[in-house]
């Protein structure tokens, strides 16, 4: 049997977009003399469409899609995602599975395993399907699974969280092919950690095990893509592109099929490319076609410049140095040389007029109180402004250039340096954020070899560095991936060897700065815990 693996970047909400893609997609595969084509979970809709299930008519209107596809059947089986309703009690929808055959509906297959947990939701709107489904076609015997129902094994979730498990069931019925439809976020390294799941399964069953992953940025979320076959010996015998559209061919007789995905691809060189998709998904989807980005000489800005200008294009990127009083005369150097090697338009609007101005009105008030931090959030604020007052003008969207070790402990102003309307790094503690750098650098020559060596600085005071107040990057890195990505109290974190008053003082910064965090804009998801949709602490509790 000749499959078709359709990874598609569907557009939530848009369902004659998404279904205009799997068509053109389906008869492609027919024209490969395919028999079925298999597309990812929920691909009629989008994934996650969270309350836009609650919205009256939209998922009405999306079954009304249905009918495109099922036309496009002709000839061949069609496998996608979408929403259908529950007929009996509980909650309102199921996630489901549709298989179309030569116009005719073969079967409808239910999510079983709905995950509640990190960026999922899935409880809120659905109700479990009670049993997996499969169907005899062609010659072969099919197993549908949606995204979890394949991960309920010892290793893979947080804990053992379901009391079923959809492929020891799917085993049974000794099925020829197990399909996994699939939405499943991308954080970095996931790929090499999915495939040992689908390789045990693959050769557990004795079936070929087709994974289709959606692609592309839905809001705070990327898509991986590189969707996969393992055949039943536990060879890796297809895979999809990472980040981009594919159209995979897998025939189960030779047991041959397109290895698409890039062999070799380094951490930083994946992040960067989850990075990019995710910016050029997010602006484009909102309707934003160009950018602007405050560029200040350091390291994070030029990471966030670069992003943009691979994201959306040199030409659509404008870098503002907004120099202040208490700023180097090589940092305005480097945005500048920095702009001028990326190709992007670079302008400079001063903020010390402004300070001073913003300073002579405060005086009434403020008095003779010695400056403090005050002053120096007043500085980002004023930049924050300018930034703002460009994005308004001119219709660009503004990105916050703020990394997740600073966004962490609060070591950022809200309504200055955190304004913006995509946080590009604020899932990229500072340690990673030098790694991409350097690696953009390897690749391009674009970041002024001065702003990745210089010590990093707010520039808000005379001579400030940020280790004047946070500890040593490499320290706080490591203490917030322990605290925030494997959910370690203080103890075992000090266990590990780090100074015991550091772990402390780091981890009260980090909760005790959820009410910034709370109005930082959406952060690309990149590590396994972002700050955001997937950590939902709150605001108000005893900081410790």
């Amino acid at each position: 049997m000749r499959v078709a693996l359709g990874q598609i970047n569907p557009f939530v909400g848009d369902f004659a977009g998404n279904a205009e893609k799997i068509c053109t997609l389906v008869e492609k595969a027919r024209r490969e003399g395919c028999d079925l084509a298999v597309f990812p979970e929920m691909s009629i809709i989008g994934y996650p469409p969270r309350d836009l299930l609650e919205k009256g008519g939209f998922v009405d209107e999306s079954i009304r899609h249905w009918e495109r596809v099922r036309e496009a059947s002709r000839g061949i089986g069609v496998i996608f995602g979408t929403v259908s309703y529950n007929e009996e009690s509980g909650k309102p929808y199921h996630n489901s599975a549709v298989f179309f055959e030569d116009g005719k509906l073969l079967t409808i297959s239910h999510k079983m395993l709905l995950p509640s947990y990190d960026v999922f939701d899935e409880e809120r709107y659905f109700e479990p399907g009670k049993a997996p489904a499969w169907v005899d076609f062609r010659g072969k015997r099919i197993g549908l699974t949606v995204c979890e129902d394949i991960w309920n094994v010892a290793n893979y979730l947080p804990r053992p969280l379901y009391h079923c498990d959809p492929v020891s069931e799917l085993q049974k019925a000794s099925v020829d092919i197990l399909v996994n439809i699939s939405a499943s976020p991308y954080h970095a390294g996931k790929a090499s950690w999915v495939g040992p799941l689908l390789k045990r399964h693959a050769v557990g069953s004795g079936a070929h095990l087709v994974y289709v992953n959606q692609v592309g940025g839905n809001d705070e979320l990327i898509f991986q893509g590189h969707s996969m076959v393992w055949d039943p010996s536990g060879n890796l015998v297809a895979s999809g592109l990472d980040f981009q559209e594919d159209l995979i061919i897998y025939d189960t007789e030779t047991r041959k099929g397109g290895l698409h995905a890039e062999s070799g691809r380094d951490a930083a060189s994946e992040v960067i490319g989850a990075l990019t998709l995710g910016l050029r998904d997010y602006a484009h989807k909102c309707s934003f076609a160009k950018a602007v980005v405050g560029l200040s000489g350091g390291v994070d800005s030029a990471l966030t410049v670069c992003i943009a200008a691979l994201a959306l294009g040199a030409e659509n990127v404008l870098g503002v140095g907004m120099p202040g009083p208490y700023n180097a005369p090589e940092s305005l150097a480097d945005a500048r040389e920095l702009a001028g090697r990326l190709g992007i338009k670079f302008v400079v609007v001063p903020i010390s007029d402004m300070f001073e101005t913003a300073l002579e009105a405060m005086k009434p008030l403020f008095g003779d109180l010695a400056p403090d931090f005050t002053e120096e959030n007043l500085q980002a604020r004023l930049r924050g402004m300018i930034l703002m007052a460009i994005s308004n003008k001119f219709g660009r969207i503004l990105l916050s250039t703020g990394n997740k070790s600073e966004i962490a402990v609060g070591y950022c102003t809200l309504y200055g340096d955190m304004n913006g309307g995509l946080s590009v790094l604020g899932d990229v503690p500072k340690k990673m954020v030098y790694e991409l750098a350097h690696r953009l650098n390897e690749r391009h020559g674009w970041i002024p070899e001065r702003i990745l060596t210089r010590a990093p600085s707010a520039e808000l005071r005379p001579n400030q560095t940020d280790q004047d107040t946070l500890p040593p990057y490499e320290i706080l890195d490591a203490i917030l991936s322990a605290f925030v990505e494997e959910r370690l109290p203080a103890n075992e974190i000090i266990a590990r060897g780090y100074d015991p008053e550091t772990v402390k003082w780091v981890i009260r910064r980090i909760e005790c700065n959820e009410y910034k965090r709370w109005q930082a804009p959406p952060i690309l998801k990149v590590t396994s815990k972002a700050f955001g949709i997937g950590r939902r602490n709150p605001i108000a509790h005893a900081c410790k």
